[in-house]
């Protein structure tokens, strides 16, 4: 008797649409310093030997390889809702010749234990989520972080300029204004406090042609830790 996967929630597709995903890499090529960008995350993340390090949002695998040049014996992990990015990122981690398990899960609690991971990175995922979703994931990310673990984010952040401003309305017209006023708002550190992470900062921003990506990061502060 075939096995059924849960049904997955909503969500928006890498490029907005599921038609464009297949674009997604040339886009961010086109549109973004994409070198500099994702170095700059991998440093922030600064991944150590056996250290267990989750993706939120692993995507075509860019950062997962990345991470893995960086430091290869890092125990790393992808986790995703979108079935279709997730053949893109085996096939090119397959020909890379990296082994990273990939997952992927319904939208709501993600396929781990309590405490599972030193460390979680995810970049350009909170944009394309509700706020109730937002709160959800990171609701999760703590959970599964273990204590005093890190969280590092990379997403689009509040414009550091008219100019950054304007260019980011073609994000908001492929993703969605719901989803992405938050982040126009710079409102994704304030989320991360309100969930309970400590040392809540954004270390750097970098603009692009589409608007400012900025760096977040905070510490797992666990309830239980806090109460003592």
């Amino acid at each position: 008797m075939a096995t059924l996967e849960p049904a997955r929630k909503q969500f928006t597709p890498a490029m907005g649409y599921n038609f464009l995903t297949g674009l997604y890499d040339f886009t961010v090529r086109l549109t973004m310093p994409e070198n500099r960008i994702r170095q700059r995350l991998v440093a922030e993340l600064n991944p150590q030997h056996q250290e267990a390090v989750l993706e939120f949002g692993f995507g075509t695998g860019q950062n997962l390889i990345r991470i893995h040049h960086y430091n290869a014996p890092t125990k790393l992990r992808g986790l995703d809702i979108d079935p279709k990015v997730k053949v893109l990122a085996e096939k090119k981690l397959a020909k890379l010749g990296i082994a990273v398990p990939l997952d992927l899960y319904d939208g709501g609690t993600f396929p781990y234990p309590d405490n599972s991971f030193d460390k979680v990175v995810s970049s350009l995922v909170f944009h394309q989520l509700s706020k109730e979703g937002k709160f959800a994931a990171l609701q999760e990310i703590q959970r599964v972080l273990k204590p005093g673990g890190r969280l590092v984010i990379g997403d689009w952040g509040q414009p550091s300029s008219r100019a950054m401003r304007m260019a980011f309305y073609t994000v908001q017209l492929l993703d969605g204004f719901n989803t992405t006023t938050d982040n126009v708002k710079g409102l994704i550190p304030v989320y991360m406090e309100m969930q309970g992470f400590k040392n809540v900062q954004e270390p750097d921003y970098i603009d692009t042609w589409l608007g400012t990506y900025a760096y977040y990061t905070a510490v797992c502060q666990k309830a239980s830790l806090m109460r003592k």
